[in-house]
């Protein structure tokens, strides 16, 4: 860890925010499993920072899978309910990895259509000028029959504008209780584009979380208002500036992809390989990715630490060491529980191990370092998904109890469903 509007009642709401110190939270990306390490740091940053409501902050920007982590929190969805969105393997586990990757079908029809017209014109071209063209170059054009990506996003989609369209919650950025910003990048010019903000608020949270996450070549481009986008971590691993630029007064951050140091880890335990080039071409971009973006993102801390010296800044990381990390497979259920729990039992580590920093810190902006909580050795991340917030706190205490008691009354009713009794196809019952 490093340091450095709602529609109804909104005059009110507007009042209290300007007598209290600004608060943001920016998510970086790193697909499915940088979101599984998100939830579990903020988990524990839920239980810890007491006087920050993490789903009551003045304002959110996610990139990428922290897209989808940041809209779930702006629109009320808590830690816990994302975890058992995402994570658990029980009834409300909805969310499998396996919708990330259904082959895009549509975008592999639409290209093989264009294969009989580019391979006509490159063979006319060629057969017109054999030898000063050349085939490589008449036939280059085939190029354009290659999908631009291998999975579809339309099942993600559909999940979310569900998600969106219950409980009182929305796919409007314009009528969410909170700022919302999700940064994707336009294909065509390379420069960000910050969805939520002025201009490009218009646009569906759904579409936009869609168009943060489109990684070139596992995703198509997302075509909005005759735009094409694509992941916004192209430009900028974590694009905190969009919150400073709000005037936070102090911005918590949580990057989950660092790169791996085999050497350090191999000290810890052994290893699956001993150096990450035997692993072959997955580990060897694996790590290539996580170095270039890490280091962009350390120049851009240190950036943004010269240009708001009046915020503060917490930035949450995984180890560099953690094998788990890099090595995960996230379509394991078991493995993703793991890694969530060792994500909650680190950010737990630091906060406690860095407490005479932060302390004084977090007190100029309201809130309380609990430290009791933390130097619990027994707390499991399993306490933090089923204990409410205590109304003591300072953050909203009526909102925090209110879905704490519809966390508590939807999991007593999915407990009541997987314990009823069901009925045999020949008329028994049996347990479940």
């Amino acid at each position: 860890m490093t340091t450095g509007r709602r529609v109804h009642g909104g005059r009110r709401r507007a009042e209290r925010r300007r007598s209290r110190p600004h608060l943001g939270l920016a998510l970086a990306g790193g697909g499915p499993l940088g979101a599984i390490y998100e939830i579990g740091a903020l988990l524990a940053l839920a239980e810890a920072l007491e006087g920050a409501d993490l789903n009551d902050l003045d304002v959110y920007v996610g990139v990428s899978s922290g897209g989808f982590v940041a809209a779930a929190l702006a629109n009320g969805i808590s830690p816990a309910q994302i975890y058992r969105l995402f994570i658990d393997d029980g009834v409300d586990a909805v969310l499998s990895p396996g919708l990330f990757l259904r082959p895009a079908v549509g975008e592999f029809v639409r290209r093989a259509l264009k294969v009989p017209g580019l391979l006509a014109a490159a063979t006319g071209d060629f057969l017109r000028q054999p030898f000063r063209r050349g085939a490589a170059a008449s036939f280059a054009t085939l190029g354009r029959a290659v999908p631009t990506g291998l999975f579809d996003q339309r099942a993600i989609d559909a999940f979310l504008v569900r998600m969106f369209a219950s409980g009182g919650r929305t796919a409007d950025f314009r009528k969410l209780g909170r700022k919302l910003f999700l940064v994707a990048t336009n294909l065509d010019t390379g420069a960000p584009v910050t969805f939520g903000a002025a201009g490009f608020d218009d646009v569906p949270i759904n579409k936009a979380i869609a168009a943060s996450a489109a990684l070139p070549g596992l995703f198509p481009p997302v075509a909005i208002h005759g735009q094409y986008y694509v992941d916004g971590a192209l430009n900028k691993t974590l694009h905190a500036s969009v919150a400073l630029d709000e005037g936070v007064d102090l911005l918590l951050c949580v990057n989950p992809l660092v790169p791996f140091d085999a050497s350090s880890a191999a000290r810890e335990a052994p290893l699956t390989v001993k150096t990450i080039h035997q692993g072959g071409l997955p580990l060897v971009l694996a790590q290539t990715f996580r170095a270039i973006i890490h280091s962009r993102m350390k120049v851009g801390m240190e950036k943004y630490r010269r240009q708001y010296p009046r915020a503060d800044i917490l930035l949450f990381e995984p180890d560099r060491e953690d094998a788990d990390m890099f090595f995960a497979n996230i379509f394991s259920y078991t493995q993703r529980k793991r890694i969530c729990e060792a994500a909650y039992r680190k950010t737990r580590q630091r906060l406690l191990e860095r407490r005479a920093v932060l302390r004084p810190l977090l007190a100029r902006h309201g809130i309380r370092l609990n430290i009791e909580r933390l130097a619990d050795p027994h707390r499991s991340i399993h306490a933090a998904l089923t204990a409410p917030r205590s109304l003591s706190m300072r953050s909203p205490s009526m909102r925090s109890a209110i879905r704490d008691l519809g966390y508590t009354l939807d999991y007593l009713e999915h407990w009541l469903a997987a314990a009823r009794p069901r009925r045999h196809p020949e008329g028994r019952q049996t347990r479940r």
